[in-house]
């Protein structure tokens, strides 16, 4: 976890500078003399959001072993192993995406009848790919 929280530290000090500069910058360049604040409001929220996720991956690079990635004397064939299990042929995926392409279509062209069929069908598509294995077919006999 090392690597990470490095990496989210990095990019929220970019941001963070970014904020400054185009604050600055903006206000140097307005005729008013005043700052872009939108800019500046969205820069400084990204730079909260990075220091957020760096802030939990160092909590929890604290509290756990080094993992190979963050080893520099590790092999590589210590980060070997299964990663985890990704469904083979679930169509569940493509049916999500197509809802939240409804609800996000909804949004663009305010209707809120298609958000709301959006949200559903989104609400409902997650419930079928987190309740894949569980149900139908592809149910394990142990049940």
């Amino acid at each position: 976890m090392k690597s990470e929280y490095k990496l989210f530290a990095v990019v929220a000090g970019f941001l963070l500078g970014a904020a400054i500069v185009y604050g600055f910058w903006t206000q140097a360049d307005s005729p008013v003399h005043r700052p872009e604040w939108i800019g500046v409001v969205a820069l400084l929220l990204s730079f909260l959001l990075c220091t957020m996720c760096g802030g939990y991956f160092w909590f929890i690079s604290r509290r756990i072993d080094l993992r190979p990635e963050d080893r520099a004397d590790a092999d590589i064939s210590e980060g070997a192993g299964e990663v985890g299990f990704f469904s083979p042929g679930s169509y569940w995926p493509f049916g999500l995406a197509l809802a939240a392409s409804m609800a996000g279509l909804g949004l663009v062209f305010w209707a809120p009848w298609l958000i709301g069929a959006g949200m559903v069908a989104v609400v409902l598509a997650t419930g079928g790919l987190l309740f894949e294995y569980y149900t139908g077919s592809r149910r394990s006999a142990e049940h």
